[in-house]
């Protein structure tokens, strides 16, 4: 069944939530624990219930506040390779691009944005796939005639929490620093942890114990469960397990994909200076092209385009980089996580 696209763009309006809400919001982004009973667990944070927690995630799942709770893995290290790819449409024929570029499983993010190139999605597929002759025949499918490959060459950083008390973008915690990518290779896999990574990938479902089904499916206790997420995370294979929130819904109505021309003896200062700012979600290096000469990608997240132009003109004098464009996302077509090994 060929995914559903907006054919309008998104209303950003946001969704009433309560004190409550907000705060239960921000422990699942950042303080979800991995125990056998997790909602229990949250209730103790906020001085509150079981009850209510579990109550409270149903009508913000009714809502589309609430994605999805869940393990977040690292694409890379466990073997998958990935990309941000941009395609120039005529605009008539956005919306059915998009559809034929969605039908891809390995597509977990595909917006329309206010540039020439206007169609930027990611994309990942799995160890023996040839992510360039994908891309090619993506392209070909959705009859794009000109797009751009560009391939993260190195980290800086990676992930945001939304704190939704102060309605501001919280990302210190996710600095990983400058990475090359050629440092983060594939971690080879055995049969029994692609099967754990299968399980915990999904959104986990609101039950007293909702890890028992997981286990019972993998014929493994709960606590030898909890013992290969933590495995995980000390090898670098899956990065957290938290809620991720749909930001527009969230009340971050504004989401800028800010792109800075630095030259390559600046990039790691400029990308580790960038990266220090909490208003910075996500921060890499990617290749440039002749007609596409910025090689610095920041994440901008807040709630409205002109605070999202403040951040950038601030980041401009921090780093003495004035050359940038701020693309705006104008429609959403997919966010989703990647679902491994399915």
């Amino acid at each position: 069944m060929t995914p559903p696209v907006a054919e309008k763009p998104e209303k950003a309006a946001g969704v009433d939530l309560d004190l409550m809400d907000r705060k239960l919001l921000n422990v699942l982004q950042s303080q979800f624990s991995l125990v056998r009973r997790p909602y229990l667990a949250v209730a103790e944070r906020l001085n509150s219930t079981e009850a209510e927690v579990m109550d409270r995630i149903k009508t913000l799942r009714k809502k589309n506040v609430l994605r999805q709770i869940g393990a977040i893995f690292d694409t890379r290290r466990i073997g998958y390779h990935s990309t941000l790819v941009a395609m120039k449409l005529p605009p008539d024929r956005i919306a059915q691009g998009a559809r034929i570029i969605n039908e891809h499983p390995g597509v977990s993010h595909n917006y329309e944005r206010n540039h020439p190139y206007n169609l930027w999605f990611t994309l990942a597929v799995p160890p023996n796939d040839d992510l360039e002759r994908t891309v090619g025949e993506m392209a070909r499918r959705a009859n794009v005639d000109t797009y751009r490959i560009l391939p993260t060459l190195r980290f800086f950083k990676v992930g945001v929490n939304f704190d939704m008390v102060t309605q501001s973008t919280n990302s210190d915690a996710s600095v990983i620093g400058k990475v090359p990518s050629a440092e983060r290779n594939a971690i080879p896999l055995e049969d029994d942890e692609i099967a754990v990574i299968k399980e915990l990938q999904e959104d986990l479902p609101l039950e007293l114990e909702p890890f028992a089904p997981m286990a019972d499916r993998l014929g493994m206790s709960i606590e030898r469960l909890f013992e290969y997420a933590d495995n995980f995370m000390e090898r670098g294979l899956m990065r957290r397990y938290s809620a991720v929130l749909h930001h527009r819904r969230a009340g971050f109505r504004a989401n800028a994909m800010a792109v800075w021309r630095v030259p390559d003896e600046r990039a790691v200062e400029v990308g580790e200076a960038m990266a220090e700012s909490s208003h910075v979600s996500h921060c890499y290096q990617r290749p440039t092209y002749p007609d596409w000469p910025y090689s610095l990608f920041t994440m901008l997240h807040a709630t409205s385009q002109e605070q999202c132009k403040e951040i950038a003109r601030d980041l401009a004098q921090t780093t003495g980089v004035d050359d940038y464009l701020m693309l705006f996302s104008t429609r959403e077509f997919k966010k989703t996580r990647v679902r491994y090994f399915v």
